[in-house]
């Protein structure tokens, strides 16, 4: 995310966010080692699938993340890549929340924003574990419902693209904005919570 960029990101309206973007200063652009294009659940899980350069032998991406970063939350944004494996995305998740709990780590799962699997299977497995487990859910899917084409692009599957700017009322009509705006105010709504019962 921009937040870790300086002036490449405006608030706007949404100045109540500072405090957070400032608290969690170099996590937002850092690309963690369980963070890359096209993982789903098994390749966060598989021992062969991380990297070279930062992992241990036998981490898998996720273990390897917890041991660099030992993050306190943990925003999980998974489901599009196993659109088609809905029983093998729901054991994943079991696995990987497993281990996120097991670490002292509070996730927060994240609906996702298409629908390729045709009857909103992947995103009730994410809601029902969020209830099962008791954590945070960031209903990502409803927050882009009223923006055009539900703010996907023409493959309806990818996310439609603007900056980091909520002031701007052309970018506040794309997912990728809201996006980051619903992320933040996410990750400040459960840390506010987190540091409140401290």
């Amino acid at each position: 995310m921009a937040f870790d960029l300086g002036d490449h990101y405006d608030l706007g309206p949404y100045q109540d966010l500072v405090p957070v973007i400032e608290y969690f200063e170099g996590s937002f652009g850092r690309i963690g080692a369980a963070a890359r294009r096209g993982f789903n659940t098994a390749r966060i899980l598989d021992s062969t699938a991380h990297d070279l350069d930062l992992c241990e032998s036998g981490e898998s991406p996720l273990t390897c993340e917890l041991r660099l970063h030992r993050p306190a939350f943990a925003i999980l944004s998974l489901g599009t890549n196993q659109a088609w494996q809905p029983e093998e995305f729901e054991t994943g998740m079991r696995q990987i929340l497993d281990i996120l709990l097991s670490k002292n780590v509070l996730p927060i799962l994240s609906t996702k924003g298409d629908n390729l699997e045709g009857d909103h299977r992947i995103n009730r497995t994410i809601a029902c574990l969020a209830e099962e487990y008791d954590v945070p859910l960031w209903n990502f899917w409803s927050a882009i419902q009223p923006l055009p084409n539900h703010g996907l692009q023409s493959d309806l599957e990818h996310l439609t693209y603007g900056i980091t700017e909520f002031s701007d009322d052309h970018a506040m009509q794309t997912a990728w904005t809201l996006r980051n705006l619903t992320a933040l105010q996410a990750l400040d709504a459960v840390w506010r919570s987190v540091t409140t019962q401290q």
